[in-house]
């Protein structure tokens, strides 16, 4: 079943066409990768799913329903949550604060129920704190809750934005390069989580990754794009021998009289 739709989805800055006609979809519980060269267009296509840019032309559907025109906090409301290449922590609040900051997008508690302490505030905001321990947990932060997110590694600021995204309790997570500045060993052990992370938090994955040996040992479906434009798509054993793929990501110097190359 199709959670995210994307259909003929354009995007023009002046002169400048970023994103060219791109359509495609996403499956239910899976994990989908867009991947590209630098300045492919990856970046806008998700900001333009997120609700940061609109979209020139074209259409985007969460569960059958359109959400262009919405903003970036009425697309999060509606299922779709995200992280960024760079970092976007509260750096001066703690682990747990980072958490529940993005569990307040749905939670019912209104400023009155919060200043009497009212019974049900409580038990929602108890509720809340469990919930954010099972998430720290899973991605191994919760020894670190009462610590300042600035005072983090790199690898671990990496997986509390994951953590906060998830938060906000999202049918579709866009995941923007997840792995970047991760030493191997951090990055094999965000792999395993990520392709856990789906049937354990009942959502679904969307990325940008430049790390190649991640997006094809995680995702089920792979979506290509250069200067704009997709140029391929299908898994990864399709794409890691596609021609189109490969004089994209290495000239066409690469595939010249050879059909054995392959993306790693």
């Amino acid at each position: 079943m199709t959670i995210l739709e994307v259909t003929n989805l354009t995007k023009q800055f002046g002169g400048l066409i970023a994103n060219e006609d791109i359509s495609m979809n996403v499956e239910r519980e899976s994990i989908t990768a867009v991947i590209g060269p630098n300045g492919a267009g990856k970046t806008t296509f998700f900001n333009m799913v997120t609700g940061v840019y609109q979209p020139t032309s074209g259409e985007v559907k969460l569960d059958g329903k359109s959400i262009v025109g919405l903003k970036p906090d009425e697309v999060s409301k509606r299922g779709i949550s995200r992280t960024f290449q760079n970092i976007r922590l509260f750096g001066d609040m703690t682990v747990l604060e980072n958490v529940l900051v993005g569990m307040h997008t749905h939670l019912k508690a209104n400023l009155l129920g919060i200043f009497f302490n009212l019974p049900n505030t409580k038990k929602e905001e108890y509720d809340a704190e469990v919930e954010a321990y099972r998430l720290l947990d899973y991605f191994g932060l919760v020894h670190l809750l009462n610590e300042k997110a600035c005072n983090l590694s790199y690898g671990n600021q990496r997986k509390l934005e994951i953590v906060r995204a998830l938060a906000t309790k999202p049918k579709l997570i866009l995941l923007d390069e997840p792995a970047a500045g991760m030493n191997p060993k951090e990055t094999v052990e965000l792999t395993d989580m990520i392709k856990a992370m789906g049937k354990q938090f009942d959502v679904s994955i969307l990325l940008i990754e430049h790390d190649m040996k991640l997006v094809m040992e995680i995702s089920n479906h792979i979506i290509v794009l250069d200067h704009g434009v997709k140029i391929a798509e299908g898994t990864p054993e399709e794409i890691r021998t596609n021609p189109k793929v490969i004089e994209a990501y290495l000239g066409s110097g690469a595939i010249a009289g050879s059909g054995a190359v392959q993306l790693s």
